[in-house]
This record gives C-alpha cells, sequence and structure tokens, in this order.
C-alpha cells in the first residue's frame, strides 16, 4: 500500500534522511521508533508533502507521490496527524471534523457518528470551539479529522505526547480498533503503548531504517529493551 525507496531528505542544505527504505502493507500498523533527532518527524513531513524530497522515491497504492504539494498528497489518500495537534482553535469540533472531509465531494453524518463512536469524549463537545478543549480531546480530534478523509494511509506523529495515561490508553484504545481497517503509520515514544497495538516495529537511526521486526522479535532483543522498554516487559 505504501512505501519509499532511498528516500532523502533534509532542510536548506541539511540531509536528514539518508536512503529511507520502508514498506506497509494494506491494513498494517507499523510503529516507528527513535531517538530525538533520528528524522522519523522529517519522514513524515516529507511523505505527506509539507517537505520535498531531495531523492528516492514514495508510493502510495502503486501511485509516485514523491515530491506533490501537500494538498495533492491528501487527495490521493495519505493523512497526516501532527505533533501538538495543530488542530483549529476557534472553530467548533463539527467544523474541524468536516474540515477533515474537504477533499471529499459532501460531508457524511454517519462518518461523523463513526469517529463519536470512536472517540465518545468528542460527542459532548461539538459545539465547543477547539481550543477549549484539553490537550487529549484535541488529540483525538486531530485523530478524528484525519480520518474524516477516509484516507488509504494514516500517518501519525506522537500521539501520546503530553497526555495523562489514561487518555493514551484510550487513543491506543481506538487506534486497536482501527487495526486492519486502514494502514498506518506511528511515530512514537511510548514504545510499551506501541508495542501492544503494532503489527510491526521500525526503528530509525540518523535518518535511516536500521532494524524491524514484530514487537515480539524486537522486546526480546537486548538494546531494544534497554533504549525502549525498560524492565519488566
Amino acid at each position: 500500500m505504501f512505501e519509499t525507496r532511498g528516500l532523502r531528505s533534509g532542510y536548506d542544505n541539511l540531509e536528514v534522511l539518508r536512503g529511507v527504505d520502508l514498506s506497509l502493507a494494506e491494513g498494517e500498523l507499523v510503529a516507528l521508533l527513535g531517538a530525538n533527532g533520528a528524522g522519523k518527524t522529517t519522514l513524515l513531513r516529507t511523505v505527506s508533502g509539507l517537505l520535498r524530497p531531495f531523492g528516492g522515491t514514495v508510493r502510495l497504492d502503486g501511485r509516485d507521490i514523491g515530491g506533490l504539494p501537500a494538498e495533492k498528497v491528501a487527495a490521493a489518500g495519505l493523512a497526516h496527524v501532527p505533533e501538538n495537534r495543530l488542530v483549529f482553535p476557534s472553530l467548533t469540533v463539527t467544523d474541524n471534523l468536516a474540515l477533515g472531509a474537504w477533499t471529499r465531494p459532501r460531508t457524511r453524518a454517519e462518518d461523523i457518528e463513526r469517529m463519536l463512536d470512536l472517540f465518545p469524549r468528542l460527542r459532548q463537545r461539538l459545539g465547543q470551539p477547539a481550543g477549549t478543549l484539553s490537550g487529549g480531546e484535541q488529540q483525538m480530534l486531530a485523530i478524528a479529522r484525519g480520518l474524516m478523509a477516509r484516507p488509504k494511509v494514516l500517518v501519525l506523529d506522537e500521539p501520546s505526547l503530553g497526555l495523562a495515561p489514561k487518555v493514551v490508553g484510550d487513543i491506543f484504545a481506538a487506534l486497536a480498533r482501527l487495526r486492519h481497517e486502514l494502514t498506518i503509520l506511528l511515530v512514537e515514544q511510548n514504545a510499551r503503548a506501541a508495542f501492544k497495538v503494532a503489527d510491526r516495529v521500525l526503528v530509525m537511526d540518523r535518518g535511516k531504517i536500521v532494524m524491524s521486526g514484530t514487537p515480539e522479535e524486537l522486546a526480546d532483543d537486548a538494546q531494544i529493551k534497554q533504549a525502549y522498554l525498560g524492565g519488566g516487559f
């Protein structure tokens, strides 16, 4: 469903991605781990069209989308939920959801209802400005807004960042429900939570994918356990 080959990207003359090769099967949830500065956010910004690649290819459902502007990447079927949520604070929850479906001919009531089933906390917030929501509710709204486009691929950047454990649990429960319904690339520092929902885990270091395996395989790796999981996992 989605792949990159030899993907290189960065900022001005600074190359951050140094030949990233990855592939995601249809309906697969893949978690991407890595230290700060490894290139994870740069990767998501590049595949979603916010950064223009220096070289390599990005393919979505057989179509080359590398180098396309963000709005065309979104229209092709890739939704990006960025770090720090970035909801439209002065617009209501309902309007934020409707904007997520902007590339579609019309917004269907059943789509919004499905988002409210996935994130029940939003049901009582529909008429509120998004800026008045808690951080966790804003994160739920950001994910729901991305899903309103009915994407083929959803890329998520640190959805648990700065949230209370209970809210993190709710968000990852929703991600578990979405497994196999669409293809998901999840960048996440909370490795324990990511391991519980992922079909496969990738590790990025210095702009490259350096390790890949199932959660069970990597959980037994001493280096991964020490760096990301700690004792007792």
